[in-house]
């Protein structure tokens, strides 16, 4: 519980920080930004290139190159209310996946129905994930493990803005994450990550509600307050009687159920960049679900990070470009607590420090190398690798 509360107090501290130093306004990731344009047919895209190479003392390491993502964004505009937005991502050159692809009707200026394929509105990184937007090669681990980033699911809400409060807001019902269909996914140390069903040929035995409200009325500021909740789904209710008691239990424990909460800040002052996110996340049934999948599922994840970027060019405005030196520190915790048998597992109390700089040549056009230092609980030994990429945003 100390822990918890040591949790909290930092993440209150740097948001406070952010709201003292206080014309606001709504930042922008690309589905947001092409449905402002007036064109009927739209396209956008992003990507990166990365190296990351590990450091050893005691041993030789291969580097890893990789054309990590390549995106491309298709948005149309049937007539002025009524949008299509979708993104097609290339993965690693060989995998395909669709990220993005959600019908938007404009009912009133503060009242838009959107359905389809959608991103879940929880931190920073999962909506502004495109590579030039964020500082250092990879994206946070806090974005990974604790918020599974790019974190998307089927299904339909509303969203708007109230540009007089500075207040927008989304809310949505989707299909959860899958926990068993034969075999399990969610697990110590990787969370929800591999549960994500991704909108392929994805299945639901119990809708999840998320939603989350931004405020943006203080000058370079953005507050954004998001939660989640809902059951995992499985394959065990299909065609089941309802009359079959054990085949209830058995399907009973085969979920869990998941209640997240996340507040974020981002803070733009001169050349001083602020960002600010804390994720908490309270499973329940993880004992009756470890049982029955054999897994080690935590009863509670949680994290945190705070970053600081200042751009040096940020006097000189006969410049386009920014040079931005960073540091980011997070700590996430896949197993915050456990339940039952399940034992605590130390090495998934982790922190990572981030020390890099990103040349911005122009807003879509990044150069970044860092430098990164990940340890664990469980370890007195520190892992260490340096990174470099190329990000482009258009």
């Amino acid at each position: 519980m100390n822990k918890i509360i040591r949790i909290v107090t930092i993440s209150i501290t740097l948001l406070t920080v952010a709201l003292a130093a206080g014309n606001g306004q709504e930042q922008f990731n690309t589905a947001s930004r092409m449905m402002q344009q007036e064109d009927r047919l739209t396209i956008g895209g992003y990507g990166q290139v990365d190296y990351n190479q590990p450091l050893d003392n005691e041993s030789f390491q291969n580097g890893n190159l990789d054309v990590h993502r390549l995106v491309l964004m298709f948005g149309y505009k049937f007539n002025e209310r009524i949008q299509f937005i979708s993104e097609v991502e290339f993965e690693h050159v060989k995998e395909l996946y669709v990220e993005q692809a959600f019908l938007q009707y404009e009912i009133l200026p503060w009242l838009r129905f959107r359905g389809g394929l959608m991103l879940i509105p929880m931190g920073i990184i999962n909506e502004f994930h495109e590579p030039s937007t964020f500082n250092g090669v990879e994206r946070p681990n806090l974005d990974k493990y604790i918020v599974p980033t790019t974190w998307r699911e089927i299904g339909a809400g509303f969203a708007g803005v109230f540009p007089s409060a500075a207040i927008s807001y989304q809310v949505y019902l989707v299909n959860g994450f899958k926990s068993f269909d034969g075999d399990a996914y969610l697990s110590g140390a990787n969370g929800f990550r591999k549960g994500r069903q991704k909108g392929a040929e994805s299945f639901m035995s119990s809708p999840n509600l998320t939603f989350k409200v931004n405020y943006f009325g203080i000058t370079g500021l953005q507050v954004g307050f998001s939660m989640y909740t809902g059951d995992t789904q499985s394959t065990l209710y299909h065609g089941l009687e309802k009359s079959d008691n054990p085949g209830l239990v058995s399907a009973d424990s085969s979920v869990v159920g998941l209640s997240m909460v996340g507040a974020d800040a981002r803070y733009l002052l001169g050349g001083l960049q602020l960002r600010a996110q804390f994720n908490y996340g309270w499973i329940s049934n993880s004992s009756a679900y470890n049982e029955f999948t054999g897994s080690d599922l935590g009863s509670a994840i949680a994290g945190w990070y705070g970053e600081v970027a200042y751009n040096v060019f940020h006097k000189l405005e006969q410049f386009e470009s920014e040079l931005i030196p960073f540091l980011r520190y997070e700590q996430f915790n896949t197993h915050a607590s456990v339940e039952g048998e399940t034992s605590l597992n130390s090495a998934l109390n982790r922190t990572d420090l981030t020390i890099g700089l990103g040349w911005k040549m122009v807003p879509g056009a990044m150069l970044k190398i860092d430098y990164q230092i990940f340890n664990n609980k469980a370890s007195s030994n520190s892992r260490q690798q340096v990174n470099a990429g190329v990000a482009v945003w258009f």
